[in-house]
């Protein structure tokens, strides 16, 4: 990270506000070696997870592009959409039973691009992507290990502690940040290892929502935006100080006590994701209830915060 850094600054490349942007490739880098290293001591290989980390790793070149020179809606949906079809290629996909190849692959994209780009509106403030990442790695990392998924087990708990190396030098005051091109690496690659676990039988169909809990601060924090901009008759796409975290620190947070409320809703939503992983019927239900309620009283309450002026 520190190397990254000064070459950043000596070079004076990728630098917003005085801050290198450089977190993508420190992150991507250091997820490979760990991967790599992992593959060489377990002797465990898996084409899939190359089918994850290749499209990744496109998505993190044209990301450092974005950052250096922004690159136009159009292009990054056409790079991302690319880029998701070279992970379906490699037979990543949802596999909902019933519904057929067609909407499976439908849904595929769909949930990428979702959680890919709610990654990249999350990282509005110092610490709060990082630790969504961190949070929802180690979730998946749990899951995988009780499903004897080495593969996954290795991709996320790499994706874990690279993230956690970066978080070091995000937190406030951020010494690096991780630009478009990390926020988009970190989001697409969890949104890919969630769709390379299994999750529920037939007997558990409410298991099923378990990487929407899992990931339940990102999506919350895009739909909430999304719900604002729509009753203020703001478009959706166009950028304002409407998100989250914002509006903490409009209501007198600090960045720590921000940062610090943003953490504990994300491992509110991986606890319940986890638990939810794991039960079946009634208490199932009763945890999916639980979350949906704790997002309708935030929502109730942050809403009525201004973010103008």
């Amino acid at each position: 990270m520190i190397l990254f850094r000064k070459l950043s600054l000596e070079y004076n490349v990728l630098i917003y506000r005085g801050i290198p942007l450089i977190g993508g490739i420190a992150i991507g880098l250091t997820l490979c070696l760990a991967i790599l290293f992992s593959h060489a001591i377990l002797k465990i290989a898996s084409p899939r997870i190359l089918g994850i980390i290749i499209p990744a790793f496109a998505m993190l070149f044209f990301g450092l592009i974005d950052d250096w020179r922004e690159l136009s809606v159009s292009t990054k949906a056409l790079v991302q959409v690319i880029c998701i079809s070279i992970l379906v290629s490699f037979g990543i996909r949802a596999r909902i039973v019933y519904i057929g190849e067609f909407l499976n692959v439908i849904i595929t994209f769909v949930w990428m691009l979702g959680i890919t780009n709610a990654f990249n509106h999350l990282d509005v403030m110092d610490g709060v992507a990082a630790t969504a990442g961190v949070l929802a790695s180690l979730s998946f990392f749990i899951i995988s290990v009780l499903n004897n998924d080495a593969n996954t087990a290795v991709l996320t708990l790499s994706l874990a502690t690279a993230s956690l190396s970066f978080l070091i030098y995000n937190f406030p005051p951020a010494a690096i940040y991780l630009g478009n091109s990390g926020s988009h690496f970190l989001g697409f690659v969890l949104a890919a290892a969630a769709l390379n676990l299994s999750y529920a039988s037939l007997e558990r169909k409410t298991a099923l929502l378990t990487p929407l809990l899992i990931l339940g601060l990102p999506i919350f924090d895009t739909a909430f935006v999304i719900l604002m901009r729509i009753k203020q008759g703001r478009s959706i796409f166009r950028k304002s100080n409407d998100h989250l975290s914002l509006r903490f620190l409009k209501l007198g947070y600090s960045k720590n006590k921000t940062l610090l409320s943003m953490s504990l809703l994300a491992v509110f939503f991986s606890l319940s994701g986890i638990a939810l992983s794991k039960v079946s019927g009634a208490l199932g239900i009763c945890i999916i209830l639980l979350s949906v309620l704790v997002g309708l009283v935030i929502t109730c309450r942050m809403y009525k915060v201004s973010v103008d002026g």
